[in-house]
């Protein structure tokens, strides 16, 4: 297991990374292409693992 967390470290900061800019966006932007802001906070939260941040900029967040 040691010698994977060279490795697993800058991924979960990454990842955590992540989900505070897309907290951020979706908490300081009022219109969005698809759904409305609970239902993007609640897919970034609970699929934290990339997955919901990234659905987010794909699919959520509306073109300034």
């Amino acid at each position: 297991m040691t010698e994977i967390l060279p490795f697993l470290i800058p991924l979960v900061i990454a990842e955590f990374i992540l989900l505070l800019i897309t907290l951020k966006h979706i908490l300081t932007h009022e219109n969005y292409k698809h759904g409305n802001r609970t239902m993007w906070l609640i897919i970034s939260i609970v699929g934290m693992n990339f997955v919901g941040p990234i659905l987010y900029f794909l699919l959520g967040r509306e073109e300034t």
